[in-house]
C-alpha cells in the first residue's frame, strides 16, 4: 500500500486516522498520503514528508482529480453528511453521501488498478422499529436517509468488488466517543456530549432517559478497526463486504455510574433528563448485539465500559 487516500480527513475520526497512519505503530509504510476535506486545519494534522493536503469536497470533479493524481492503492472513504443534517437537507446528503461516493468509485474504476477501499458505513442502516436483538442476519431496512445512503453504498461497493474494480470493505460504525463539543449534525452526538460534559465537571441536559441504551466504541478502538479492515485479505471477507463492528452496549445510567466512579458522586447531580421523543427510538434504544462475522475477522470492541471511558476521555482536558 504505497499510495493512500483519506477522504473526510478533517473530521473527528479522519484526523485520528491520519495521525495513526503517520505514526510508526500503524505499520503501513507509504510513499504518499493524500488527505482531503472541505475544512482541514493543518495544525491538527501530523508533520510528515509524504503528506499532501487538499481542501475541497470530493464531490467536486477538480478536487477529485487532484486527490486521485497518484492513483491510490488504499482508500479510506470517511467523507459524509451525518444523520441529522442528511435528514434535514436531503439534497446535500444525496449529493455528498451517495452521488459523491459513486463519482469517486467510478473514478477509481477508470484508473484500473483495483485499490483496496475501506468505507465507513453505519449502524444507521438499521431502521425502526428496532428489533429486540440484532445480528448478521437482521434485515436492513433504513428509516433515515443517512442509513439509506450507507446501505446503498454497501451494495454498490460489493458489486464493484465482485467485478474486480475495487477491493471494498464496509465496517458499520456505532457511536464513536468522545467527540469534541462542536456541532456536526449527527443526532447520536449526545453520547459524546454526555460523557464529555460530565467528565469535565459541567452540567448536562440529557436528551434521552436514563434507560436509553447505546452502542459505543472509543476513538482509538475505531481507528484500530479501520486499519484492521484495510489489512484483511479479500478472500476472508463475506460476499456483502459489510459487517457490524463489535461495540460496548451500555445504558445512560450505566455510563453515569461509571463516570461517578471516576469523578465522584457529584456527577449524578450534574445531569438533568429532558427526553426528546423524536431522538430516543432510533438513537437510544439499541438492543442486544451479536457480531459473529466481525469477530471471526478479528475485530474487537473496547474490553469494558470502564476501559472505553478511559480511552475516550484520554485526550480531554479538565473543565
Amino acid at each position: 500500500m504505497k499510495r493512500i487516500l483519506v477522504t473526510g480527513a478533517g473530521g473527528f475520526v479522519g484526523q485520528a486516522l491520519v495521525r495513526r497512519l503517520c505514526s510508526p505503530e500503524a505499520g503501513l509504510g507509504f510513499d504518499s498520503l493524500t488527505v482531503v476535506d472541505v475544512a482541514l486545519d493543518e495544525s491538527h494534522l501530523p508533520r510528515h514528508a509524504a503528506l499532501r493536503v487538499l481542501r475541497g469536497s470530493i464531490t467536486d470533479e477538480a478536487v477529485r482529480a487532484q486527490a486521485l493524481r497518484d492513483a491510490p492503492d488504499l482508500v479510506f472513504h470517511l467523507a459524509a453528511i451525518t444523520s441529522g443534517q442528511a435528514e434535514s437537507d436531503f439534497a446535500l446528503g444525496l449529493a455528498v453521501n451517495l452521488q459523491g461516493s459513486l463519482a469517486l468509485y467510478e473514478a477509481l474504476r477508470a484508473q484500473g488498478n483495483c485499490p483496496r477501499l475501506v468505507q465507513t458505513s453505519s449502524i444507521g442502516v438499521f431502521g425502526l422499529p428496532l428489533p429486540a436483538h440484532i445480528d448478521d442476519r437482521t434485515p436492513i431496512v433504513p428509516t433515515l436517509s443517512y442509513g439509506a445512503h450507507k446501505h446503498a453504498l454497501e451494495i454498490v461497493l460489493a458489486d464493484y468488488s465482485r467485478r474486480g474494480w475495487i477491493d471494498g470493505r464496509s465496517p458499520r460504525l456505532p457511536g464513536i466517543v468522545t467527540r469534541p463539543g462542536l456541532p456536526n449534525g449527527a443526532r447520536s452526538a449526545f453520547a459524546s456530549d454526555l460523557i464529555r460534559e460530565l467528565a469535565q465537571g459541567r452540567e448536562y441536559d440529557c436528551p434521552v432517559d436514563a434507560e436509553g441504551t447505546l452502542w459505543l466504541l472509543s476513538l482509538p478502538a475505531c481507528v484500530d478497526a479501520l486499519l484492521h479492515a484495510a489489512r484483511i485479505d479479500a478472500a476472508a471477507l463475506p460476499p456483502t463486504r459489510a459487517w457490524t463492528l463489535p461495540s460496548v452496549r451500555a445504558s445512560v445510567a450505566e455510563i453515569v455510574a461509571a463516570l461517578m466512579r471516576r469523578h465522584g458522586v457529584g456527577v449524578s447531580g450534574r445531569i438533568r433528563y429532558a427526553p426528546d421523543p423524536t431522538l430516543i427510538p432510533q438513537f437510544a434504544r439499541w438492543p442486544t448485539l451479536e457480531t459473529a462475522v466481525a469477530r471471526a475477522l478479528g475485530f474487537v470492541a473496547d474490553p469494558s465500559l470502564d476501559e472505553l471511558l478511559d480511552r475516550a476521555n484520554a485526550g480531554l482536558l479538565p473543565g
